[in-house]
């Protein structure tokens, strides 16, 4: 795995932390890999409760990717296995079996903007500056897939809008548009808000968590028809529901594993 990347667990939280600070922590391939490997790897025994994913310094979350990697680009393969590449990382992202939070502080441009659109919630500080401004920059797009995850969560208008313009969404619209739940004064209220939602997080039922993921993940891709049926019966079938059931009715707090 990178040295750009570190990644801790504390109480049952993880803290995923892109380190390249003096590049405003700009995404190398390695760096991408890394953090497919690490939502992959992530268990299901309720060891790890919540993903965090921050930027080290305070100037940005990622500023996009290193564009030094793309000077090797010279045959349509590479732009393909680029793209590829990167939608797995989202992917994987999407499908990590725990809730993720983006705490954006600066900057989110580019891949780290789409890695931040990949996460389950987002929040910020006021210093915000989001979107994909490659119209005036490097003149290349983005692909059907991160299309679809953005307009999901901000209509396909204001993507248009967004990327045609090439300027950089700020807090307070991002505030009111839901792109990001929360705005904080600095980085440092965003981390600490970010411990504390990852806490209430981990105390809630994880099965419940985890179909919801899956289920909003299979919505924007297959669309209101698509199969849910894992989903349902692994929740109404699991000792979670039943002693759910029988916390409510007992009026006591239920006791969740995960099973």
């Amino acid at each position: 795995m990178s040295d750009h990347l570190i990644y801790t667990v504390e109480n049952g939280i993880g803290w995923l932390t892109f380190n390249r600070p003096e590049q405003r922590n700009a995404l190398t391939f390695e760096m991408y890999a890394g953090i497919a490997e690490i939502c992959r790897s992530i268990p299901a025994d309720g060891s790890v409760k919540a993903l965090v994913m921050r930027g080290a310094g305070d100037r940005a979350f990622a500023a996009g990717t290193d564009m030094s990697e793309f000077r090797g680009f010279s045959k349509p393969a590479d732009a393909l296995q680029y793209e590829e590449n990167a939608d797995a990382v989202f992917t994987a992202i999407e499908q990590c079996v725990v809730p993720t939070i983006a705490a954006i502080t600066g900057a989110c441009t580019g891949g780290g903007g789409a890695i931040a659109a990949s996460c389950d919630l987002r929040i910020c500080d006021n210093r915000l500056k989001f979107g994909f401004p490659i119209a005036r920059t490097l003149g290349n797009c983005l692909s059907i897939a991160n299309l679809a995850r953005l307009s999901a969560l901000m209509g396909q208008g204001r993507v248009r809008e967004m990327l045609f313009t090439a300027r950089l969404i700020e807090a307070s619209e991002a505030a009111s548009i839901g792109l990001v739940s929360e705005v904080l004064d600095d980085a440092d209220a965003v981390h600490a808000h970010a411990k504390e939602l990852a806490e209430m997080i981990a105390g809630h039922a994880p099965l419940t968590l985890r179909s919801t993921k899956e289920a909003l993940r299979r919505l924007r891709v297959d669309g209101p028809n698509a199969n849910d049926h894992d989903l349902v019966t692994q929740c109404y079938m699991s000792a979670d529901f039943r002693e759910g059931m029988e916390a409510f009715l007992s009026k006591r707090k239920p006791t969740w594993t995960g099973s």
